[in-house]
């Protein structure tokens, strides 16, 4: 097999880059972004949500949710974090995808890159974030890898378990609009399940330290699965969390983050992920030993 990259139109958006391997294929817009807006098996569903509303707008001088995958910086801050991506971007193919590239165009001088490969025999994908400081002073951020999934799927949270004696050896991070009785979110003895309902609008968010450094999505008779890093000897953001996920309506987030680190004027901080895609997977109940011996087929 072999890596094939074309020109393509894609949800309304006319210029857009179609990376493929004859087993799964990703698909970037360069008139916003930088964003993946598509990731998915050939010819099947896109395990991304896209926002109805957005789909095709651009140029417009408000922000917009627009879905797929997206690089932000945390802690999260209004309007900081909220810097426009609805302008076009640059791009470079690589061996085996491509890169995109947004510089920065207002206040916060935050350079940003996601660069995109497939493996070109089987359904991975390497996604290296990068965010230069491109502006004139110090400014401390933590990388934010964000996956806007589509409706529908259950996803699986490992939490810590280090036996840590008489000391706590977890927590767990709450937004103000989180509600404990929210019937999405299950908390069993080794993992947090966590159902997207397209029926139900108001957002539940939790963060985690996932110190395993991985979370499963299951949807469309699919398994999605995001790894990265966890460093335990880092500081993350949002009470330490290094991985948190948020849900309304149209969509579930997965969001894994980096370290938070000060970047001094012309610095870079480099964020990476592994995205894996099993076809032909049962969704299971929200059974902790049916999930147990399902993932174990799929997570070593």
């Amino acid at each position: 097999m072999s890596v094939t990259i074309k020109k393509v139109s894609f949800s309304g958006w006319n210029n857009c880059i179609e990376v493929s391997n004859g087993v799964v294929d990703f698909i970037a817009t360069t008139e916003i972004g930088p964003r993946i807006m598509r990731f998915g098996f050939v010819g099947q569903e896109n395990e991304f949500s896209i926002n109805a509303e957005d789909a095709g707008k651009k140029g417009e001088d408000i922000w917009r949710s627009y879905g797929g995958h997206r690089l932000w910086h945390s802690p999260e801050a209004m309007p900081r974090t909220y810097t426009l991506d609805n302008f076009p971007i640059k791009y470079e193919e690589i061996e085996n995808g491509i890169k995109l590239i947004q510089e920065p165009n207002d206040y916060a001088y935050i350079k940003k890159e996601i660069e995109v490969t497939l493996e070109p025999d089987k359904p991975v994908v390497n996604v290296k974030h990068t965010l230069t400081n491109k502006g004139a002073w110090a400014v401390e951020l933590s990388p934010w890898a964000i996956s806007v999934m589509a409706t529908g799927g259950l996803q699986i949270v490992e939490q810590p378990m280090k036996d840590t004696g008489l000391l706590p050896n977890r927590a767990l991070v709450l937004w103000p609009y989180s509600h404990m009785k929210d019937h999405r979110i299950h908390f069993g003895d080794k993992y947090i399940i966590f159902e997207q309902d397209p029926n139900k609008k108001e957002p539940f968010k939790f963060g985690i330290q996932n110190e395993k450094g991985w979370a499963a999505y299951f949807n469309h008779g699919h398994l999605f699965i995001k790894k990265f890093k966890h460093d335990e000897n880092a500081v993350y953001p949002d009470y330490n969390a290094s991985y948190e996920t948020y849900t309304t309506d149209w969509m579930m987030e997965m969001e894994s983050l980096g370290p938070m680190v000060k970047l001094e004027p012309g610095d870079s901080t480099i964020h990476t992920e592994e995205w894996l895609l099993y076809d032909n997977v049962k969704r299971p109940s929200i059974n902790e030993d049916e999930i147990e011996e399902l993932l174990s087929q799929y997570i070593k």
